[in-house]
């Protein structure tokens, strides 16, 4: 199997950070990267290029990361509260997702996009929630997320529960009941 050695333009996952030499296989520079302009080929004729690239990627590192820490601290203040319909045993109509976090920060004067708010899946349970924004690749915010009933009221999840299992015993005994009755 051939391998390239690139130069990484932006952070890429599993793979490096910007201004890093890495080596790849040679499909997934030639089809991925290189297109994408996510790197560029290490070759002789263009390693002088590459070092001066690779100086200007890492002092806008060195900016994008004091923006992001200045970032941070703004955010540690905020507390999001986002107010839904309630189902059965505290459960949502609908979901929070990352999409919602980001418009209530986009609310409240921060841009940042969707992707950076690291939700693995939706919300779809009230509760107080600690939901991680990675606002660089060495800066992270956990910000705390309430998701409430309509009208701002929180909802006892643990009564709802109790009440739904109170439910379903309830309905399990009338069932039993019938067949002794020979329903």
């Amino acid at each position: 199997m051939a391998h390239k050695q690139v130069l990484l333009r932006e952070d890429i996952d599993n793979l490096g950070a910007r201004g890093e030499l890495v080596r790849v296989k040679a499909g997934y520079a030639r089809n991925y990267l290189l297109p994408r302009e996510l790197a560029v080929e290490a070759t002789a004729s263009n390693v002088k290029q590459i070092e001066s690239e690779r100086a200007a990627l890492l002092k806008r590192e060195a900016k994008e990361r004091s923006t992001a820490d200045a970032q941070a601290e703004q955010l540690r203040s905020i507390a999001l509260k986002f107010e839904r319909k309630v189902g059965e045993a505290g459960v949502l109509y609908g979901s929070v997702t990352s999409m919602d976090i980001a418009h209530a920060l986009k609310d409240q004067g921060y841009e940042i996009d969707r992707r950076r708010v690291v939700l693995r899946e939706p919300i779809k349970r009230f509760g107080n929630y600690m939901v991680p924004v990675r606002l660089h690749r060495d800066v992270t915010v956990e910000l705390p997320v309430s998701v409430l009933g309509e009208g701002g009221v929180e909802v006892d999840v643990a009564a709802l529960e109790a009440e739904e299992a109170g439910k379903t015993a309830m309905s399990e005994t009338q069932a039993s009941a019938r067949t002794e009755a020979g329903e």
